[in-house]
């Protein structure tokens, strides 16, 4: 019987909703793991939930996450937003943003998956990170629409008051900013500060929101999709402009003109950058559903360089003679973590597409009414998430699958026919060469067809759903490749 692909992006089981995650490498016992702190999306009608759950991989297979459960509970009512964990000495704090980030909590534990108990009121604020440095000095970094930064007292609670920053990053222009003149038409500052230490250089991850267009982007209204950064030579600033490295909008589309579209219906955006075994990732999270209620942890491989003149570059980078020179946000991928491409002839969940886009109705995934990923909450690691409210003329896309150096013969589909259409398999782009193609009929559920072109390696692969209907046709439940 075949095995449904595991550790993909998302790479936790589909049931699972951790979005803000802020990974962390921590030795316990002997053995190195990446540890997955975030919050909970579990109320499904707003933000987050009452309890936050660790998730880890070991170093050398992030595509292997186990399920720790439970590490913190706020009180009865109350709703946790994005904590934040570290290590100093042999003792591990959580930072829990208690009512819906409005009370700081640290607690602590000798174990990196807690549970973390004595929580102590801090004097930080909204989406605290936290920077345990070199020589064992502690800083914070916190905000929403207007940040601050400080040292912290040997009681991880307390600041430094001396050491209190007022926006080391300029902030957005946005209904809940404070009006102090500290507004950034172009780099602005709006929520999740995550300090790391890269290359000797003090890295500042955080969630920009445009409120100018950027058509090279997709960009056409605010939008706050993306985790960019700044870089510092000290803790504390003064902070030096970097860039943007991760965009949760999907595949960028173009419109002929030099202008894009996002193929993934955006929305807001946490997380932060972690070196695991030689390689840096982004860590981030996508939207699941037709609101931001179920996100979903993500992950991408990202190149981080110095030039010369010590500037730091994170995401796609471009080299000139050797020396990097741009850099841009990676592609958002159904891969994640399996870097050669997921397997095709495993079972493949559409809820691990990358791509929906088009349609008769609405925009990219759920947009005014457009195909969106269906979330699951059935605790069943074979459980498929899927793409629902199909109409004609969309593209569901995933990328990359590994073919290997046998071409498959036949591609077979979970897909509920609600109308008649038929459904086209393209590789490499969604108007790519069409290699395998399916009539349905109403009420079909499956459907199997022979693949005409010979495929090896590693592909992009879309599925087109055409029919003559203008209605909802089709709910995609998985696929795989024979």
């Amino acid at each position: 019987m075949k095995e449904y692909i595991k550790g993909a992006n998302p790479y936790m089981p589909l049931w699972e909703h951790v979005p803000d995650g802020e990974p962390r490498v921590f030795e316990y016992n002997g053995e190195k793991r990446v540890y997955l702190y975030g919050s909970h999306d579990t109320l499904k009608t707003e933000y987050c939930g009452p309890d936050q759950v660790v998730w880890s991989a070991p170093v050398d297979d992030l595509t292997n996450w186990t399920c720790h459960g439970v590490c913190y509970e706020t009180t009865p009512g109350d709703v946790l937003y994005a904590p934040d964990v570290v290590q100093k000495g042999d003792t591990f704090y959580m930072y829990a943003a208690e009512a819906r980030g409005s009370r700081i909590m640290v607690a602590s534990s000798k174990n990196p998956a807690g549970p973390f108990t004595n929580p102590v009121k801090t004097e930080l604020g909204f989406d605290p990170g936290i920077l345990v440095d070199d020589d064992g000095r502690v800083y914070a970094y916190w905000g929403f629409c207007k940040q601050y930064c400080a040292e912290l007292n040997d009681d991880m609670a307390t600041i430094k008051k001396e050491t209190l920053i007022e926006n080391p990053i300029k902030h957005c222009k946005a209904p809940w900013s404070p009006e102090d003149g500290a507004f950034d038409t172009e780099d602005a500052f709006f929520e999740a500060s995550s300090p790391r230490k890269i290359n000797g250089k003090y890295v500042l991850v955080y969630s920009k929101r445009y409120y100018t267009h950027h058509p090279e982007y997709g960009v056409y209204f605010e939008c706050n999709g993306f985790l960019s950064y700044k870089y510092s030579d000290s803790p504390l600033g003064p902070f030096l402009p970097g860039g943007d490295f991760s965009l949760n909008g999907g595949e960028l589309i173009p419109n002929g003109d030099g202008t894009m579209q996002m193929s993934y219906r955006w929305g807001n955006n946490h997380g932060s950058l972690m070196n695991v075994n030689g390689q840096w990732y982004v860590f981030y999270h996508r939207q699941t559903g037709i609101d931001e209620y179920s996100r979903q942890a993500m992950i991408e491989p990202v190149d981080i360089a110095l030039d010369k003149n010590g500037k730091i570059f994170i995401g796609k980078i471009t080299y000139k003679d050797g020396e990097p020179v741009a850099s841009e946000p990676v592609e958002m991928t159904s891969q994640g973590a399996h870097v050669n491409g997921l397997c095709a002839r495993k079972i493949i969940s559409a809820g691990y597409a990358c791509h929906i886009f088009g349609g008769a109705k609405g925009g990219a995934n759920g947009g005014a009414g457009g195909a969106y990923i269906k979330a699951v909450y059935e605790k069943n690691d074979s459980v498929s998430a899927p793409v629902v409210d199909i109409t004609s003329g969309l593209t569901v896309g995933f990328r990359y699958l590994q073919f290997g150096t046998k071409a498959p013969e036949t591609v077979t589909a979970k897909i509920t026919a609600k109308e008649n259409l038929t459904v086209n398999v393209r590789v490499d782009d969604y108007k790519g060469k069409i290699v395998s193609s399916f009539a349905m009929n109403k009420g079909d559920t499956t459907a199997t067809a022979k693949v005409t072109s010979g495929m090896i390696g590693k592909h992009a692969v879309y599925f087109e759903f055409l029919s003559a209907s203008k209605e909802i046709i089709a709910e995609f439940d998985s696929f795989t490749f024979d």
